[in-house]
């Protein structure tokens, strides 16, 4: 038997594991809460509610996301990896 969900909130075990059915809510029902260690983690809505919620104008491209971030004292460098030597 199907544990029962309270309606709009899930523990996140439950979520993952029902996942097409949380989907399924946050479009017909509304946004779908998740729990993490009993608080609230994140929530998950259909893109037509997070499209009223968010106009368009603020929602920026990924990349002038990133540039806003100003992270130019940021050190990105990594050494080469060229891997590791494989007996076949």
């Amino acid at each position: 038997m199907a544990k029962a969900i309270p309606q709009g909130r899930w523990k996140l075990e439950d979520a993952k594991a029902r996942f097409s059915e949380v989907v399924r809510h946050a479009r017909t029902v509304g946004p779908q809460r998740v729990s993490v260690r009993g608080h609230d983690a994140v929530v998950v809505m259909s893109v037509e509610e997070f499209e009223r919620l968010v106009p368009q104008e603020q929602q920026a491209p990924f990349v002038d996301f990133m540039e806003s971030l100003h992270l130019d004292g940021l050190d990105l460098a990594r050494e080469a990896d060229f891997g590791r030597d494989v007996e076949l």
